[in-house]
């Protein structure tokens, strides 16, 4: 794997963004969106960094939407966007305390396997030391076994499972 760095999306990723929605469109996968919902619903990359810039504080995020911070992983060699990843301010939030968590990430598909969610997933560990969140859940869900790998490796502890609308979702906690 390629060194990454997390950043804020900008307009000089425009065309990546919107290309690596593409993929995930095409990917058809229920989960392709984790950590980037707004990206499917919004058409444009204007739209798309105004909707992110208002989920970052509490002061523009809608009602009923817990803030939070989306970021690119980006290849430092080429600055391709291999994949996207969000840090939820807090979980106090009826979706989000049961199975949504306060990190949510999907990886590019064209490079899926390569070990990149891992690392994503550690460099936005440090966000969250900044942040002062110590105690992290995260979840996937029970057929996700390589969202599962990447959260054990990023040490990860296991505390139960949940059924979401029939879906079983699994539950670990990382601790800072």
């Amino acid at each position: 794997m390629d060194e990454i760095k997390l950043i804020i999306p900008s307009l000089k990723y425009g065309e990546d963004i919107f290309k690596f929605r593409q993929e995930l469109i095409e990917a058809n996968d229920v989960d392709s969106f984790a950590g980037c919902g707004s990206l499917r619903k919004c058409s444009n990359i204007k739209e798309y960094l105004n909707v992110l810039s208002k989920l970052m504080s509490q002061n523009t995020c809608p009602d009923g939407i817990v803030p939070c911070n989306t970021y690119i992983a980006v290849q430092v060699k080429d600055s391709r966007i291999v994949g996207i990843i969000d840090l939820r301010h807090h979980i106090d939030h009826p979706i989000l305390g049961l199975w949504g968590g306060h990190i949510g990430y999907t990886v590019r598909p064209s490079e899926r396997g390569k070990g990149i969610a891992k690392e994503m997933l550690r460099l936005n560990l440090q966000n969250c030391r900044e942040r002062n969140i110590e105690k992290i859940m995260i979840t996937c869900s029970r057929n996700n076994t390589a969202s599962e790998k990447v959260i054990l490796s990023n040490g990860g502890i296991f505390e139960k499972e949940v059924i979401v609308d029939g879906e079983h979702i699994k539950r670990y906690w990382i601790t800072l």
